[in-house]
């Protein structure tokens, strides 16, 4: 079996950045992190701009953007397909779940939006979003009438989206769960279903099926709105809400600093040894943004911002170096 490793580096962080945030979203294209979204306030949009931060020199800007551009929202999710980057839905100042999907060209600052209405996924906001090497995957979230458990794709070749069927009753519908894709199926891990839960489901995309996973080894309690990234062999999760305010998103409940590693083939999970090489550990936290990432090489887990256990937003960079032995 193969042993995961990692190391917490903080990276130090030159210019004037998006600022303390949560619920806001990252994605990563080459050595640029780019940030959208996200509240200070509870439930209250900061901002519209687009956030670049260079991962080599350690320097945010702002772009200058064009084209249509999406107004501020909150519970937004974000993946790259090449240099192009799609944003997915969220919930705008007035508290409403939002549909509509953008692109965002990184080659010229350009935003593009590509569908809304009654086209692709229904309004939502907290889902979750992954991509691979020509689709985006949308999975799950608080919807207008409750939460979901559907599965969309959006083929950026075809330019169109398609419904995946559903996972049935036994993948309960959830805000903030975990959503990767490796070895030819959609992985959805934990999230928040009336209360936090601790299933993981897969979507087998060549057959077109669903099972629920049975895991086990050193589980992580159940828990959402936490970090997810796969290296093609594993799914690590960090952070996250354990147990959930009783003020709901306007609290903070209690979170998790753990890193864990799900081994893809043999479903075990196991807590992972994350020591610091640098700067300080991040420490306990939920709604962050998140991004798989390459710095020096190494491949890893990117994570900015979030909720503290004090309610307060944050503003540090971290990142989860990988490495296997």
């Amino acid at each position: 079996m193969t042993v995961v490793h990692g190391n917490w580096v903080q990276l130090d962080q030159k210019g004037t950045g998006q600022g303390a945030r949560s619920s806001h979203a990252i994605a990563t294209v080459g050595q640029k992190v780019y940030a959208f979204g996200g509240e200070f306030e509870p439930r209250v949009p900061v901002d519209n701009k687009v956030h670049v931060f260079d991962l080599e020199t350690l320097t945010w800007s702002v772009a200058d953007v064009s084209g249509d551009t999406p107004p501020p929202r909150v519970g937004v999710t974000m993946a790259a397909v090449g240099e192009t980057i799609y944003v997915f839905g969220g919930r705008d100042v007035e508290h409403t779940e939002l549909n509509e999907f953008y692109s965002f060209d990184t080659t010229n600052n350009k935003w593009a939006l590509i569908s809304s209405g009654d086209v692709g996924p229904p309004n939502r906001s907290y889902h979750s979003t992954t991509s691979d090497e020509q689709h985006i995957y949308i999975f799950g979230g608080c919807g207008v009438n409750g939460r979901l458990n559907d599965l969309w794709a959006f083929d950026v070749v075809d330019n169109k989206w398609v419904e995946f069927p559903s996972p049935g009753e036994n993948c309960k519908g959830r805000g903030g769960p975990g959503l990767v894709v490796a070895q030819g199926k959609i992985w959805v891990v934990y999230g928040f279903a009336g209360k936090e839960v601790d299933d993981v489901h897969c979507f087998d995309m060549v057959h077109k099926t669903w099972s629920q996973v049975e895991t086990s080894g050193d589980k992580p309690t159940a828990r959402s709105v936490f970090c997810t990234f796969s290296n093609g062999k594993h799914i690590i999760v960090y952070g996250g809400e354990i147990d959930p305010s009783d003020l709901g998103h306007m609290g903070a409940g209690q979170f998790s600093g753990e890193v864990y590693a799900l081994d893809i083939e043999t479903l075990q999970w196991e807590r992972l040894e994350d020591r610091v090489e640098y700067g300080a550990h991040p420490g306990p936290r939920g709604w962050c943004a998140f991004s798989g990432a390459k710095r020096d090489g190494i491949e890893g887990l990117l994570v900015f911002g979030g909720n503290s256990p004090t309610n307060d937003r944050l503003d540090d960079i971290h990142f989860f170096a990988l490495s296997q032995s």
